[in-house]
């Protein structure tokens, strides 16, 4: 309690002391809310009149990646990032958010796996990306790209470059083997990220609902593929992929991936161990299964992300789809496509790691 002020009795008269005593209980109220002004006048400042410009919106593309009204970029710090976590944790808890029909979490996928694969993705292999705008801003779009690097981490940083590179923030829905889906975490975490089964039924009603659909047509074949033959493109097989473009009519952009090819460089396969463990290939590299967990590490490799010219597919009538031949001829047109732009990003690298 503040000391009080001595007034001698009879210096003033009544009612000029009263007044004294009414602006003293003001002040003391003033002082008491001060707080709570400053509170509010850091919530909502006073407008400056040499105040810096502010965009009107931010773009899809930043607002996946903290663009304006994400915790990362406003201006309130650790209560507002903290708040935000509690909030996500509360609808997790209480099931507030939403899958669709194949498992795939928009929420998840957004703040907390892109969020994880975004340092591996900016600061580990430094990934450039380069013709983002061929994918259409809206509407069904099939990628198709080349498969390398033992273990399957292109397709995670081709996701992660569409998502935080395409002007309209687009998510990806990636195609997928079948052994991803029978792993136990592997599935879950795959289905989350809203990868789906690599079939032809799957893929066109993702693409029916105007969905960019990935697929890497070499599979296993391609990414477990040995070091001496590294980016020479392996069998597209039957060219069912292009059958289900040209059925939902979606153009077909092709894409080429340098740098995954180093990250684990396979210099033999253990068959014997992989029938066993029912895998298609049992990897050995310089550092695996030499130096045990540490030989999981992958190489800090530079890669190059390009994205092709889309070939349309919507002009070609209805019964285009069950044509051997045409089928063949687009298939070849994007095996040879990815190919020579992986010819000409290896001639313009300087170096696997820089």
């Amino acid at each position: 309690m503040a000391d009080a002020k001595v007034i001698p009795f009879g210096e003033e008269p009544r009612a000029k002391r009263k007044g004294k005593r009414v602006a003293r209980a003001r002040t003391d109220r003033t002082s008491a809310l001060a707080p709570v002004g400053r509170v509010l006048t850091q919530a909502a400042p006073e407008p400056d009149t040499e105040a810096p410009t502010v965009p009107a919106q931010a773009g899809p593309a930043e607002s996946g990646r903290g663009g304006a009204g994400s915790p990362e970029r406003d201006g309130g710090g650790w209560d507002r990032k903290l708040a935000h976590g509690l909030s996500f944790l509360r609808r997790r808890i209480t099931g507030e958010y939403e899958v669709d029909d194949f498992g795939y979490d928009q929420e998840l996928t957004d703040q907390v796996v892109m969020s994880a694969l975004r340092p591996l993705y900016e600061k580990y292999f430094r990934v450039e990306v380069k013709g983002v705008e061929n994918i259409p801003e809206k509407g069904a779009a099939l990628i198709v790209a080349n498969h390398s690097g033992t273990l399957p981490v292109d397709g995670l940083m081709l996701q992660v470059a569409v998502h935080d590179h395409h002007p309209a923030g687009r998510h990806l829905r990636m195609l997928a083997a079948d052994l991803v889906f029978v792993l136990p975490v592997v599935n879950e975490i795959a289905r989350k990220l809203g990868h789906t089964l690599a079939c032809a039924e799957d893929a066109q009603e993702l693409l029916e609902r105007g969905e960019v659909v990935g697929v890497m047509p070499e599979g296993f074949k391609g990414i477990g593929k040995p070091f001496s033959e590294r980016y020479k493109l392996q069998r597209f097989g039957r060219g069912g992929f292009v059958q289900t473009a040209l059925r939902a009519g979606a153009p077909i952009v092709p894409c080429s991936i340098v740098g995954a090819e180093e990250i684990y460089p396979m210099v033999g396969n253990s068959r014997t161990l992989a029938r066993l463990l029912g895998i298609p290939y049992f990897p050995l590299t310089p550092t695996f299964p030499w130096l045990g967990p540490m030989g999981v590490v992958p190489l800090p490799t530079k890669w190059t992300i390009q994205f092709g010219e889309p070939i349309p597919t919507d002009g070609y009538p209805p019964e285009a789809a069950d044509d051997p031949m045409l089928m063949f001829n687009l298939t070849d047109q994007v095996r040879e496509t990815i190919q020579h732009t992986l010819y000409k990003l290896l001639v313009q690298r300087r170096s696997v790691f820089f």
